[in-house]
């Protein structure tokens, strides 16, 4: 898989824990910010957003705010 996904996730966000799990399932490799304890990356996930709602998942330059199984599995092909 070529394509870059990225999680801004928080430890106690339902959604979050199913999205990674998801990932994992399908043996694609994601890269997981936790913005409860990553300031930065918080203000970045916010400024890309535009909001505080997680999980912010990116693939690519496509970005996704929740958990939406049938739009990630399409978006990645899998």
């Amino acid at each position: 898989m070529d394509k870059k996904v990225t999680i801004y996730s928080t430890p106690t966000c339902h959604f979050c824990q199913l999205a990674k799990e998801f990932l994992k399932e399908k043996n694609i490799e994601f890269t997981d910010y936790n913005v409860a304890e990553d300031m930065e990356k918080r203000q970045e996930m916010m400024e890309k957003s535009g909001q505080m709602a997680v999980p912010v998942i990116f693939v690519d330059d496509e970005m996704m705010v929740g958990f939406d199984q049938d739009k990630l599995a399409a978006t990645l092909g899998v």
